[in-house]
């Protein structure tokens, strides 16, 4: 019975190692080509996507931008703090009880005013957008919406008469543009609850929403106004679940 092959010694394979790397093949050349050229495809993609979002703003607008992101660190972190202490007091055991029925009151709160079921009072911005030449689509409002939600608004309504939810729609119908079914008009009012001076410089940013209203795209004005006290009466009637049931 032959005797089985013994392993090639460690000197051995590490001498093919260093062969290969002195002296590589026309395949293994081919493949580290390929796999350059895709390195620095990807390199580039990346760096190009960061210059196109940020190299065209300007000092200010950069600084702005900073000073935002610093405060929802802040805001994030008093979010952290609140809800550790919480923890605390719901293990304790001795308040455990009263305090979870607090915290349910206030999860249930907090729930109610983003569902859009309950009106909602506090400090904001009004935006009053004026397009007289019929140029405002779905688009720049869904953008308007979002930059303002990325900004921290916690509640918002249009026109004083429609509530912006998680399933709010914008469309154009017939001509005329609408929020959830309701037509706008050429005056839009937008209004947000939360920090008066994050949510306004939100609006400032170029390409933001001062900007496109302003600018060729549709030619007319946007004003923003910081409010101390702004009081969303909109509500929204929320659909009974066809198959969901409480656990």
């Amino acid at each position: 019975m032959p005797e089985p092959t013994p392993a090639p010694a460690p000197d051995n394979a590490w001498a093919r190692i260093r062969k290969d790397l002195l002296k590589p093949s026309r395949s293994q050349l081919i493949v580290a080509v390929v796999l350059l050229l895709f390195g620095f495809a990807i390199t580039l993609q990346l760096s190009g996507g960061r210059d196109q979002r940020y190299t065209n703003l300007r000092q200010d607008e950069l600084v702005a931008m900073l000073d935002d992101v610093q405060a929802e660190a802040r805001r994030l972190e008093g979010e952290i703090t609140q809800l550790e202490v919480t923890r605390q007091r719901l293990q304790s055991g001795a308040e455990s009880s009263a305090e979870a029925r607090e915290q349910a009151l206030r999860r249930l709160d907090a729930l109610e005013l983003l569902g859009g079921t309950a009106p909602a009072q506090g400090p904001g911005i009004r935006v009053t957008i004026t397009d007289r030449a019929g140029k405002m689509t779905p688009e720049i409002l869904l953008n308007t919406v979002e930059e303002l939600r990325d900004a921290g608004a916690e509640v918002m309504e249009v026109n004083d008469a429609v509530r912006l939810v998680t399933d709010s729609w914008f469309a154009t119908v017939d001509g005329q543009l609408q929020a959830d079914g309701v037509r706008l008009g050429s005056t839009i009012v937008i209004e947000a609850i939360g920090d008066p001076e994050t949510l306004s410089e939100a609006t400032r940013f170029r390409g933001g929403l001062v900007s496109t209203i302003e600018g060729e795209r549709v030619g007319g004005t946007a004003r923003v106004v910081e409010v101390e006290d702004l009081v969303i009466d909109s509500v929204v009637d929320p659909e009974t679940p066809r198959f969901a049931r409480p656990g």
